[in-house]
C-alpha cells in the first residue's frame, strides 16, 4: 500500500524530463541524450560539494564537543582524587610525625613505663586526635607497656606481618586488618635502635572512623563511589557500591601512580563508567572513584541529537535546494531541446508539404489534360450514339458511355480537390467556408471508410459563417484529427463530426469516435512534442502540430476521453482572425 502510495506520489511529482531522451534531428541518428543522467549527475556533484564540508565540520565538532564534555566531566575526578589524596596524606604524616618524634625524644625506659606512657597517649590525643591506642614493644615482639581501650599487655607480636614489615623498614603503615582485637584497623608503627643496642618499636592504632571519614564524608552523588583500597584490591573503607571493609573489589589493581588517572570501564552491571584512582604516598592505600557515564551520557545524547537534528535539517534543506535547481535547469534544457526540435521538425514538414504540393500539382496539371481529352472524346460518342438510329435505342451502350463520363467527372474532382491543398502550402489568410473545407477532407478518407465500413456522420447548421483563416493550415489541422479518429476506431466503427456557432463570433467543430479512448495519464501528455501511443507506427509529433497550428490560426483545441468509450477533439476557431484585424484596423487609420 505504502509503496502504491510512493508510486503515485513519484508519478504525480516526475519531472517531464525523467523519461525522455534528447529529441531527433531530421535526417540524423546519433547518441541520445539523456536528461536523467545529466539530472543525476548535476545533483550527485552539486551534492558532493555541498553536503560533504558539512558533514566533515559536523564530525570535526561532534568530536570537539564529546572531549569538551568528557573533560568537564572528568576535571571532577582529577579535583576530587588530588584534594583527597592530599588529605589522607596529611593524616598519616602527622601521626607518623609524632610517633618518630616520641620514639626518638624519649628513652626505652621511660616508654616502658604505663604512667608515662598514659600522660603521653592523653597528650597525643589531646592535640592531634585520631588514635585509639599505643603501645610499646620490644625487639622479639612481646608488648611491654600498652594505653588503651583493649587488653593487649604482654601480647607477642612477633608472628603479626607489620611486626616484620617495621623491623625491615624503620617506619611502617598498615593496611586494615582484624588481628587479636578481631576489629578491623590499621597501625603505624616506628622503630628506634638505642644506643646500647635495644630495640624498641612505637605502635598507634589509628582511629578508623577518623580517618575514613575523610572519604566518607567527600559531598558524593548516587552515581559517584568513593572508597579505600590497598595494593590487593581488599577494601580498606565502607563502599557503596561493593560492601564493607575487607571484601575485595572486582576491578584489577591498577598500575602505580603518584598522580591522579582516570579510566574508562563497566560496573559491575555492565554500565559504562569512570574509575579513577591515586596512590596515597608511603602508605599501603590507593585512594579509588567511580562515577557513572550515565548523567554524562544524558547530557551526551542530548547534544547529539541537537547536532543529528541540525544536520538533518540543513542537509534536507540542502539537497531541496540542490533537486529544485538541478530539475529547474535541466527542465530549461528540456525545453529549449525540444523547441528547437519542433521548430526543425516543421521546417522538415513544410519543406515536405510544399514539395508534395508542388508535386501534386504537376500531377494534377497532368492529369487533368488527358482527362479533358477524354471528357471531350466520350462526350462526342454519346452525341453521335444519341442521334444515330442504330445506336441512339441501345442503353447499355449508352449507360457504358456514361460511367466513362461519371468516372472522368470523379477524377476531375479529385485533382481540383489535390490543386485546392496545394495552393495553400503558403500561410495566406482568406476567407474560408468551414463546411466545404470539412467534405473536401472527408473526401479523402471516403474510401477508406467504405472499405473498412466506417460510418462517418456530418451535422451542420444551417447558417455557419465563413471563418478568416489559412485554408491549407485548417485543412492539415482536421485532416490529422480524422486521421487520428480512423486509427482509433474498428471497422465498423463511428466517427460523428458536429458543427456548431456557439457565439456570433465562433465557429466550433467537434470530432468524436467510439474508439479506444486515451487513459488519463495519456491525456496529460498527447500534446507533448514526440508523444506517441503508438510508437512503431508514429513520430508523436501530429497532434503536437497540430495544437500548434490551431494556435496559430488564434484558436483553442480541447480533448475529453474515456478509455474504451472513445475521444471528442473539439477545435473552436474564431470568425475574424486577430492578425487580419489588425491589418484592416492599419489600413482604415492610413
Amino acid at each position: 500500500m505504502a509503496r502504491n502510495a510512493l508510486v503515485a506520489l513519484w508519478e504525480r511529482f516526475k519531472p517531464t524530463f525523467w523519461d525522455a531522451a534528447d529529441p531527433p534531428e531530421p535526417g540524423t541518428e546519433g547518441e541520445k541524450f539523456n536528461y536523467r543522467r545529466i539530472w543525476k549527475l548535476v545533483v550527485l556533484l552539486v551534492t558532493t560539494v555541498s553536503v560533504v564540508p558539512l558533514l566533515v565540520i559536523t564530525f570535526m565538532d561532534y568530536n570537539l564537543n564529546r572531549r569538551a564534555m568528557r573533560a568537564d566531566f572528568v576535571y571532577p575526578i582529577n579535583s576530587l582524587l588530588s584534594n583527597t589524596k592530599l588529605s589522607l596524606a596529611s593524616f598519616l604524616q602527622q601521626r607518623q610525625a609524632v610517633l618518630e618524634f616520641i620514639v626518638a625524644d624519649h628513652s626505652f625506659e621511660e616508654l616502658s613505663d604505663d604512667f608515662f606512657l598514659h600522660e603521653l597517649y592523653h597528650n597525643m590525643k589531646a592535640s592531634f586526635g585520631g588514635f585509639v591506642d599505643v603501645g610499646l614493644i620490644d625487639g622479639h615482639g612481646k608488648q611491654l607497656a600498652y594505653v588503651g581501650p583493649f587488653d593487649l599487655k604482654g601480647k607477642d607480636y612477633s608472628e603479626q606481618d607489620w611486626f616484620t614489615e617495621v623491623m625491615d623498614r624503620r617506619v611502617f603503615i598498615s593496611d586494615v586488618f582484624l588481628g587479636f582485637r578481631d576489629v578491623p584497623h590499621f597501625v603505624i608503627a616506628v622503630k628506634r635502635i638505642c644506643y646500647d643496642g635495644t630495640i624498641m618499636i612505637l605502635r598507634a592504632t589509628i582511629d578508623t572512623e577518623q580517618f575514613f571519614n575523610l572519604v566518607q564524608s567527600l559531598n558524593l552523588r548516587a552515581t559517584t563511589d568513593a572508597f579505600l583500597v590497598n595494593r590487593q584490591g581488599v577494601l580498606q573503607t565502607l563502599s557503596f557500591s561493593h560492601g564493607d571493609v575487607l571484601n575485595e573489589i572486582p576491578y584489577p589493581v591498577p598500575p602505580y601512580s603518584e598522580v591522579p588517572v582516570i579510566l574508562e570501564i563497566e560496573d559491575t552491571r555492565n554500565n559504562p563508567a569512570y574509575l579513577g584512582y591515586v596512590y596515597v604516598e608511603k602508605s599501603p592505600f590507593i585512594f579509588m572513584v567511580v562515577k557513572q557515564q550515565q548523567e554524562m551520557m544524558r547530557n551526551w545524547w542530548l547534544l547529539r541529537l541537537e547536532m543529528l537534528g541540525f544536520l538533518l535539517i540543513s542537509v534536507t534543506c540542502i539537497v531541496a535546494v540542490i533537486l529544485t535547481s538541478a530539475t529547474m535547469l535541466v527542465r530549461r534544457i528540456h525545453d529549449a531541446d525540444m523547441k528547437r526540435s519542433i521548430a526543425l521538425h516543421n521546417m522538415e514538414h513544410t519543406n515536405k508539404m510544399a514539395s508534395i504540393g508542388r508535386l501534386a500539382a504537376g500531377v494534377a496539371h497532368e492529369i487533368n489534360n488527358p482527362l479533358a481529352v477524354i471528357n471531350e472524346k466520350a462526350g462526342l460518342i454519346k452525341d453521335l450514339f444519341s442521334f444515330s438510329d442504330k445506336y441512339g435505342q441501345d442503353k447499355k451502350l449508352l449507360s457504358l458511355v456514361e460511367s466513362i463520363l461519371g468516372s472522368v467527372e470523379r477524377c476531375s474532382a479529385i485533382t481540383h480537390r489535390l490543386l485546392g491543398f496545394a495552393r495553400h502550402v503558403d500561410v495566406q489568410l482568406e476567407r474560408v467556408d468551414v463546411v466545404q473545407t470539412v467534405r473536401d477532407v472527408l473526401g479523402f478518407l471516403d474510401k477508406e471508410a467504405q472499405y473498412r465500413a466506417i460510418e462517418v456522420s456530418l451535422d451542420v447548421p444551417e447558417i455557419v459563417p465563413e471563418v478568416v483563416t489559412d485554408k491549407g493550415q485548417l485543412q492539415q489541422v482536421l485532416l490529422n484529427i480524422v486521421n487520428n479518429a480512423f486509427a482509433a476506431v474498428r471497422d465498423g466503427g463511428r466517427i460523428a463530426i458536429v458543427l456548431s456557432v456557439p457565439e456570433p463570433s465562433e465557429v466550433r467543430i467537434a470530432i468524436t469516435d467510439n474508439g479506444c479512448g486515451i487513459s488519463p495519464e495519456n491525456m496529460k501528455r498527447i500534446f507533448e512534442p514526440f508523444f506517441s501511443t503508438k510508437p512503431k507506427h508514429g513520430t508523436g509529433l501530429g497532434l503536437s502540430i497540430t495544437y500548434g497550428l490551431v494556435k496559430k490560426l488564434g484558436g483553442t483545441i480541447e480533448v475529453q476521453s474515456e478509455v474504451g468509450r472513445g475521444t471528442t477533439f473539439t477545435i473552436t476557431l474564431p470568425v475574424a482572425h486577430a492578425q487580419k484585424e489588425k491589418e484592416g484596423a492599419n489600413s482604415a487609420c492610413g
